[in-house]
This record gives structure tokens, C-alpha cells and sequence, in this order.
């Protein structure tokens, strides 16, 4: 143990012990929360505030000890000047070489400590402004360092002033209380670094969660995405191996290499949709087999349905008004589920941010693609806290941008909430989709 906290000392105080490490201005949104009313300009300075009052400090450091030592007759000039930059350099110097500052302030208690005991036999480490001065160092130091060096430092200051208490004659008998009292200092130091430290780890873990959150949710509704086009993949791939089979019996005298290739077309169709299914099942289930032996599940729902789900959300209480211009057209069946979904997620939100709040639905068919905007007003009371709160949208942002579209969501003036999004289609892509086809 003794050998183990012999190396820490070493390290944390010896090795580079002068090794540049700037403290940083702080950040601007903190900035920000302290003085939102100062002025752009003058919040950027504000930033630098810290050291300004270090610098300060230091300032007025050397001016104390000016005017202390500037009583003894042989201490004059530029010993005088030299002896007060020595013990007010290490203050300011806590910005770049924090424990080169604490070595040089201790070089300045015994400086002083030999001046005045050449002109007193009673002579102190402590009786000058250059102990007093040490003491904030070490709290600076501790505050911009680690807390373990509250008592690396503390040992090896009173260590030293020890000797010297000794060697001057006065006795040890001044260590004891100033002892104390600077391990108090240093003591809540070292627990403001810790609380700081602890904070920021905190800080750090609840942005990494919700970072990883948002990464989990983005793969859920990526996996979910997968699954609604599995089914209508595979929809289209039924389609066209049972008319693939049914087409030659509806020809007379169907020529042999014609029945050849529509079966090839069959057993290609067949093929692709069994490879299909054993792929996405492992998306839909941990089990590879969960399509081996399942039942054909309901059709994935459209915007021909969207009247259903008005319906359904007025039942629970929220005042939905339903707009739709344009010509509608069937449209590919993937950009129809995601445009239902994008409805029926916003709806959702609604309902669970703003409770009695009205609602608005407007599905614009337009030239190259569909518009959606969904609009809820101000809620009439408070909601409901909501542990899934923010992933509706990330949801749909990510079915927008899978179909090459562009959505914004985001708060209204009044205080209600709107989801616009518009997803990009090729006119013969709709034209030739034929809505409602079935095997």
C-alpha cells in the first residue's frame, strides 16, 4: 500500500509536472442559462469569466504582497517586485501548468519563510501572504485536477512546512490548527471536483442512453418497415406465380416453349418468394423457420382505410377533421402503408401529448407524389407522462426518407404540434399499380 501511494504521488506530482494543460472557457449553452439577457457579444467574453477571476486574484495577489513586504528596509526594488511575482504568478498560472503552479507557490512559503527569518528570530511559514496565497493554489489545483491531489498536496505542504516551522525555532506548535483548517478547505474542494466529476459521468451516461435509445428505436421501426414490405412483396410474388400458373390454360393450344417458360416463371416466382420469407422471417421472429408453416396474415392497410381509422380515433375522444385534395390515385402500396402510418402515428402523438386538443388530417394528392399535414391544437389539459415520447417521429422521419421524401415536425405558435411530410412518386409507378388486385 505504501509503495502503491508512493507512485501516485510521483505521478500526480513529479511526472510532468509542468506539462500544459489549459483549463477551457465553459460552454456556451451553460453560458446561455446563466445570463440569457446578456447580449451575442457579450456572452461570448462571458465565457472566459473564470479566468478573468483568476487573473484578478493574481493582480491583486501582487498588490497585497507589495504592500506587506514593501516594510522591510532591505526589500526594496526589484527584490521586492521579484518576491511578489513569485508568489502571485502561481494563481494565474493554474490555467495552463496547474501542478507546476503548486510547486512554484510552495518555492515562494519557503522564500518566505527565509526573508522573514533573517530579520526575526520567530520567523513562520505561515505569517506572510505567501501561505495564505499557497492555500488557494492547492484549492485551484484540486478544482482542476483530481481530488486525490487534496491530500498528496496536503502532506507534502505541511511536510515541508513542518521542517521549517523547526528549523526557525518557533516550535511546530502553529502547524496543527492551520493544518486543519486548510484540510477542510481542501476537503470541499476535492468534493466539489468529485460532485462536478460524478455530474458529468451522469451527463454522459444519460446522453449515451438516449443515444442508444434512439439507435434501438430506429432499428425497431426499421424492422417493422421490413416486415409491412415483406407482406406486400410478397403480395406481388403470389400474384405472379398464380398467373404465371394460370396462364397457359386460358389459351387454346398453348405452345409448348410458351408452357415452358411461364413455368420457369412460376418456379423463379416461387423460388424468390420462399428465399423472401426465410430472409424477412428472421427480421419478424427470432425463429428462421416462422414462415414454414403460418397462414397467410391480413392485408397491410392504405389510405382507402383511412376513413376507418378517423373513425376509430374519434371514438376515444379527439375531434379529427379530415381533408383531401387533389384527384387521389392508387398509389405504389408501399407509399400508401407509410402515408397510413404516418397518419396514424401523428394521430397517436396527439392523442397522448395533447389531450382535448383538436386535430386536422390533409392528404394532398399532387404532381409527382402525396402531401401529408397533420395539426393538433393546444392541449385542454395537462397530458399524461409518456416513456416513448420523441419516437413516433423518428419513425416516421425514417419511412419518409426510405421513399426519398422530406418531412418537418415541429411545434406551432399557438402551441400545438404539425407533422408535414411529402413523399416523391413517379406518375407511371401509380398508374400502373393496380389498387386493390388480389390473387
Amino acid at each position: 500500500m505504501a509503495h502503491g501511494a508512493l507512485h501516485r504521488l510521483r505521478q500526480d506530482l513529479f511526472v510532468d509536472a509542468f506539462a500544459f494543460r489549459p483549463m477551457p472557457p465553459l460552454e456556451d449553452a451553460k453560458v446561455s442559462r446563466w445570463v440569457p439577457w446578456l447580449p451575442e457579444r457579450i456572452r461570448y467574453w462571458a465565457r472566459w469569466l473564470p479566468h478573468f477571476i483568476v487573473v484578478g486574484f493574481a493582480a491583486l495577489v501582487f498588490l497585497a504582497t507589495f504592500a506587506m513586504s514593501y516594510g522591510y528596509g532591505p526589500l526594496r526594488g526589484v527584490l521586492v517586485a521579484g518576491y511578489c511575482l513569485l508568489v502571485a504568478v502561481p494563481p494565474a498560472l493554474t490555467l495552463f501548468r496547474p501542478v507546476g503552479a503548486y510547486w512554484i507557490s510552495l518555492f515562494a512559503v519557503v522564500v518566505g519563510w527565509f526573508a522573514t527569518s533573517a530579520f526575526s528570530p520567530y520567523g513562520s511559514p505561515f505569517g506572510e501572504a505567501a501561505f495564505p496565497t499557497h492555500l488557494a493554489v492547492m484549492t485551484l489545483v484540486v478544482l482542476r485536477t483530481r481530488p486525490r491531489l487534496a491530500m498528496e498536496m496536503w502532506l507534502v505542504t505541511f511536510g515541508v512546512t513542518t521542517v521549517l516551522s523547526v528549523f526557525s525555532g518557533s516550535g511546530a506548535g502553529d502547524v496543527p490548527p492551520v493544518a486543519f483548517f486548510s484540510g477542510l478547505v481542501l476537503i470541499a474542494a476535492a468534493a466539489v471536483r468529485a460532485w462536478r466529476e460524478e455530474r458529468r459521468q451522469v451527463v454522459e451516461t444519460q446522453t449515451a442512453t438516449a443515444e442508444e435509445r434512439s439507435r434501438r428505436t430506429l432499428l425497431e421501426e426499421r424492422a417493422t418497415i421490413a416486415r409491412e414490405l415483406h407482406d406486400v412483396v410478397a403480395h406481388h410474388m403470389s400474384v405472379i406465380a398464380i398467373q404465371a400458373e394460370a396462364a397457359p390454360y386460358r389459351v387454346e393450344n398453348t405452345p409448348p416453349e410458351l408452357a415452358t417458360s411461364f413455368a420457369t416463371i412460376r418456379e423463379n416466382a416461387v423460388a424468390a418468394l420462399t428465399e423472401l420469407r426465410r430472409i424477412l422471417g428472421v427480421v419478424r421472429s427470432e425463429d428462421p423457420d416462422a414462415f414454414a408453416e403460418s397462414t397467410p396474415e391480413a392485408p397491410q392497410p392504405t389510405l382507402a382505410s383511412i376513413d376507418s381509422l378517423l373513425d376509430s380515433v374519434r371514438s376515444t375522444g379527439l375531434n379529427v377533421e379530415a381533408v383531401i385534395t387533389g384527384s387521389p390515385r392508387p398509389l405504389p402500396q408501399g407509399v400508401e402503408l407509410s402515408a397510413y402510418r404516418i397518419v396514424q402515428e401523428a394521430l397517436s402523438n396527439a392523442l397522448r401529448h395533447s389531450p382535448g386538443a383538436d386535430a386536422r388530417v390533409e392528404i394532398s394528392y399532387v404532381l409527382g407524389g402525396i402531401g401529408l399535414r397533420i395539426v393538433n391544437g393546444t392541449p385542454s389539459r395537462l397530458a399524461k407522462p409518456s416513456p416513448g415520447a420523441g419516437h413516433g417521429v423518428l419513425g416516421m422521419r425514417e419511412r419518409v426518407q426510405m421513399l426519398g421524401g422530406e418531412m418537418t415536425a415541429d411545434h406551432t405558435e399557438d402551441g400545438g404540434f404539425e407533422v408535414a411530410a411529402f413523399i416523391p412518386v413517379s406518375n407511371a409507378a401509380g398508374e400502373t399499380t393496380p389498387k386493390g388486385s388480389g390473387a
